[in-house]
């Protein structure tokens, strides 16, 4: 036996170990039921018909006839022309007919949507429960039958998602900056609300793709949470490479669609998820700090297109970070179709040294003690390296000429990235807190700030409150207090110029005062107005 082949079954043997001790993610607690009676709607022409009676008698099938085919004895519902569209789940659809108000509105409730149009209602990468559209293949739709006549009952489905208000970066005072999740879902289960988001969770699927592009972590996977699945691949590569295993690649697969690991290479080592889309960057990158040599995506067939671009854009964040710390880029990537047995990646340095740490904090302190290790480790060591718009972290910069230092920034920034300065009036900004999420650019009445996407790597420059932007302050000339800055009072005064609660000299003049002298002028000179103030400075 060669060196090549005794290492090969020593990365066997250590590969056989280190699986060994994976635990499959626990199942969320399921805790949501569909009910369904078994009223399906067919929508389509001929087929649709001739299919309805073998779904007799379990359940109750209705068409709705998209065009002149008829079929006696068939209950059914001409389109007839009116618009359709479709909402809801299994057990609970709703079906629109025309527009509500018309005369020819119909609404039809039912349980379960079979649709055979040419064209499906619902443009969805995961459609919802209940609703299929399988084409009208005679083998796909004889195979069809049991699992419809089976949708009939009580069915119990698992919260794949957990979700905290007060770290989403969604938007504030109605201006919208975060909306990754909203983008990436592929069964459409999350829509704005308020300041936050909602998800459905009738609708959702677990696809994943929230939980890795969500820049603050305030959108997550249920069971196995990220920092769980983080810290069980830590241990696995740990094992490994303790065993005397060398450059283990990671094989990122699918439960439905893996591979027995007797068809892997020996250096490969599964890591089973339930949905691929829901690893993100901190997961890789962590894998990569503990000594993998390398990670691959298994792709498998029906992975929605939405969670194939997020991870196309995981992948492409990476090997940035990659090419810009001197690794190579590849180390990171797809699976390509028929290289399961010769799967390799480039590998890390040779002096490379694997990360202690284990896998604590939240998502963004996991992802930057990763980076910061690789950057440690890498043959190159910028101070900075520049990122497109889609990276979670940055730096932004303000214009001095157009920041009036209204505060509308820092008030509404919802990861305390901006802060107001203190007791002189300016704007201070940590940039380890930054999502760029886009909302203190959206508010600023003066378009004066634009987000730099970028990763700094010294950690204490990251965390250090650095000042962007302050001015000297402005004393209430009546009292000589500290109030606000000139640029504020002199664009109210030029704002205010043609307002006719203004258009006295006094009451231009009680501008330049702080709020306690302000009242005590107009209290002296007009007391009427005391019954509604025309314009309070906040005390800055």
């Amino acid at each position: 036996m060669n060196a090549m082949q005794k290492q090969e079954a020593v990365n066997r043997a250590a590969r056989d170990r280190a699986v060994a001790g994976w635990r499959s993610g626990e199942a969320p607690a399921s805790g949501l039921i569909y009910r369904s009676r078994g009223r399906i709607l067919l929508i389509g022409g001929e087929t649709a018909l001739l299919y309805a009676p073998r779904l007799l008698p379990e359940l109750k099938p209705q068409v709705l006839v998209v065009d002149d085919s008829d079929e006696p004895g068939v209950p059914s519902i001409p389109l007839a022309g009116r618009k359709l569209s479709v909402d809801g789940y299994l057990g609970r659809f709703r079906v629109e007919l025309g527009r509500p108000g018309e005369r020819d509105h119909e609404l039809i409730e039912c349980d379960i949507v079979l649709d055979l149009a040419a064209e499906p209602s619902l443009q969805r990468d995961l459609p919802p429960p209940g609703y299929y559209c399988p084409g009208d293949e005679p083998l796909v739709l004889d195979a069809l039958v049991d699992e419809l006549k089976s949708l009939r009952g009580q069915f119990e489905k698992p919260k794949f998602f957990v979700y905290d208000a007060s770290a989403c970066a969604h938007a504030r005072s109605g201006v919208t900056g975060c909306s990754r999740c909203i983008d990436a879902c592929p069964a459409e289960a999350i829509t704005a609300a308020g300041d936050g988001i909602e998800v459905n969770p009738m609708l959702c699927q677990g696809g994943g793709t929230c939980a890795s592009v969500c820049p603050s972590g305030a959108i997550g996977y249920a069971l196995p949470t990220a920092r769980a699945l983080q810290e069980q691949v830590r241990r696995m590569i740990r094992q490994y490479l303790q065993q005397g295993g060398q450059n283990p690649v990671l094989l990122l697969q699918a439960e439905a669609h893996a591979l027995p690991v007797e068809q892997l290479p020996a250096h490969v080592l599964p890591v089973p998820v339930e949905e691929l889309a829901s690893v993100g960057l901190e997961l890789l990158l962590g894998a990569l700090a503990h000594g993998a040599g390398g990670l691959r995506y298994q792709d498998h067939p029906g992975l929605p297109p939405k969670s194939r671009q997020t991870i196309d854009e995981q992948i492409r964040l990476v090997r940035a970070l990659l090419g810009g710390l001197g690794y190579d880029p590849d180390l990171v990537g797809w699976l390509e179709e028929g290289q399961v047995s010769k799967m390799m990646a480039p590998g890390l340095p040779a002096d490379f040294e694997p990360a202690g740490f284990a896998a604590l904090g939240d998502k963004r302190q996991r992802l930057f003690q990763a980076i910061d290790h690789l950057h440690a480790q890498a043959p190159r060591q910028p101070e900075v390296l520049a990122f497109d718009a889609e990276a979670p972290f940055g730096s932004l910069q303000i214009s001095g000429e157009r920041c009036t230092l209204c505060q509308a920034c820092t008030a509404a920034c919802p990861s305390a990235a901006l802060q107001a300065a203190g007791d002189r009036p300016g704007i201070r900004f940590i940039e380890v807190n930054c999502l760029q999420c886009g909302i203190c650019t959206a508010i600023c009445p003066e378009d004066a700030i634009r987000i730099d996407p970028r990763l700094l790597f010294d950690p204490a420059a990251r965390r250090q409150a650095r000042v962007l932007h302050e001015e000297a302050p402005l004393a209430c000339i009546r009292c000589g207090k500290p109030f606000a800055t000139r640029r504020i009072i002199d664009t109210l005064l030029t704002r205010l110029r043609d307002n006719p609660m203004f258009a006295d000299e006094a009451a231009r003049q009680r501008l330049r005062m702080c709020e306690d002298c302000r009242i005590v002028d107009m209290a002296h000179n007009d007391p009427e107005q005391l019954l509604g103030t025309p314009l309070e400075l906040d005390r800055e």
